[in-house]
Parts: C-alpha cells; sequence; structure tokens
C-alpha cells in the first residue's frame, strides 16, 4: 500500500499561525499582564480545533504508518491536556465587569456561572465526550503522556 500524502486544495494552517503571531505581536504588551476571559475562550477553541485536526490525522496516519500515528496519537492527548487547563483557567480568571477573582474552593466546586460563560463549559463537555471515547483515564490525567519510542 503506497504511503504517499495527497496535497490538500487550500493549506490554512499557516495562515492560522501566522494570525496567531501577529496577535502576540499586537495584543500581548511586554509585563505583568492577567489573561482576560475573552482570550482564554479564544485560546480554548483554538485548542480544540487543533485537537480536532489531530485527531483526524491520527485515524488516517495510525492505520498505515504505526509510528507515526503513535506520535500523534501522543501530540493529541498533549493538546487535550492543553485545552483542559485553559478551561481551568478561564474559571480562575477575573470575572469581567467586576474584576473579582474565584477563591480556589469556587473553582474546585464547579459552580455554574451561566451565560454566556457557558460556551467555553458547553464546547468543552462536547470535547470530552469524544476524548473520553478515545482515550483511557490514565491516558488523559498522567502528567507526562512518556515518550513514544519504536
Amino acid at each position: 500500500m503506497p504511503h504517499a500524502t495527497t496535497p490538500t486544495a487550500q493549506d490554512f494552517v499557516p495562515y492560522a499561525t501566522a494570525a496567531i503571531d501577529f496577535h502576540c505581536a499586537l495584543n500581548l504588551p511586554g509585563g505583568a499582564l492577567v489573561a482576560g476571559r475573552g482570550e482564554l475562550d479564544s485560546l480554548h477553541a483554538h485548542l480544540v480545533a487543533l485537537h480536532g485536526l489531530f485527531d483526524a490525522h491520527t485515524a488516517r496516519t495510525a492505520p498505515l504508518i504505526e509510528i507515526e500515528g503513535d506520535h500523534l496519537k501522543a501530540a493529541r492527548t498533549r493538546l487535550w491536556q492543553a485545552a483542559d487547563h485553559v478551561h481551568a483557567a478561564y474559571h480562575a480568571a477575573p470575572r469581567p465587569g467586576t474584576g473579582e477573582v474565584p477563591t480556589r474552593e469556587a473553582c474546585r466546586a464547579g459552580l455554574l456561572e451561566g451565560a454566556p460563560q457557558l460556551t467555553i463549559c458547553q464546547r468543552h463537555q462536547r470535547a470530552a465526550r469524544l476524548v473520553r471515547r478515545q482515550s483511557t483515564p490514565a491516558e488523559l490525567h498522567h502528567p507526562f503522556t512518556g515518550l513514544v519510542r519504536h
């Protein structure tokens, strides 16, 4: 079976990378700065989208080239771990309007904040359902997914 790749109609990933680089150059001044909830929500959306892209590549590649598929699976798992941390950071960030910073107890309790803050949670839950079908709890919660060696 040939392992050749097929050319894509249009590769938009370089444009997405350039947009993130441009965003950093324009919107992140030097010095201390609290990440706002709007930006954390956008970053979470990017990570979930990247996770979906890596999932598609993993599903297509793993049956053909096991080693490459294993590396893509490890990257996919790390992207989910990053999205999970960004979701948690969102809920720990200052609330818009009041600037109130939630206490650790409120964050641990997982108190719902309602709309529009619920959007990130809905996206996270939709992605989590898919992630749980693909990965074991040990893979998802292990602090390091391990080196993939062949």
